[in-house]
């Protein structure tokens, strides 16, 4: 890890460590959730000497890519004061992001400015694009995929005894 980097966690974690919402999953990654949204928050070295912080959500997966919805995510992109939505084709997937400098110009309220702002427009717009085109939030993925790593690590967890 550069010392870029290595600034750039320790103002991630300085400034999000005492929030409930935050946690941190492995060096350089962490993880912000707020409403139907999470707001994946990486640090991507930038050279030799210089850090990125890439915040990025998950916002609708099995969504097809339709004239009308990308027309939608383009006007969007045009209005927003920062970050872009984005399309992955192979996994059928709308995403938003947004990237800033990290190291030594970092500083909190930046990064609290910008998380907040990726995570509300993620936790507004998930609901808005499964209305009109389909798809499932993250967050109901998610918690489909706990479930059944509950029911299938303990099949009989939930069975009723009487």
């Amino acid at each position: 890890m550069n010392a870029a980097e290595k600034r750039t966690a320790d103002v991630i974690e300085g400034t999000l460590g005492d929030n409930k919402a935050y946690r941190k999953v492995e060096d350089k990654l962490y993880v912000v959730k707020q409403g139907s949204s999470y707001v994946m928050i990486n640090i991507v070295p930038f050279g030799a000497d210089r850090a990125i912080v890439r915040c990025m959500a998950q916002l609708v997966k099995g969504v097809k890519m339709t004239g009308g919805l990308a027309l939608q995510l383009l006007q969007l992109n045009a209005v927003l004061r920062f970050g872009a939505f984005a399309y992955v084709k192979e996994d059928n997937l709308v995403l938003f992001l947004h990237s800033i400098l990290g190291g030594d110009t970092l500083d909190g309220e930046e990064l609290v400015a910008t998380i907040r702002d990726v995570a509300l427009i993620a936790d507004d717009w998930d609901d808005k694009i499964i209305e009109r085109f389909g798809g499932q939030r993250m967050q109901d993925l998610l918690e489909e995929t706990a479930m059944a790593r509950i029911l299938a690590s303990e099949p009989d967890a939930f069975s009723w005894e009487s």
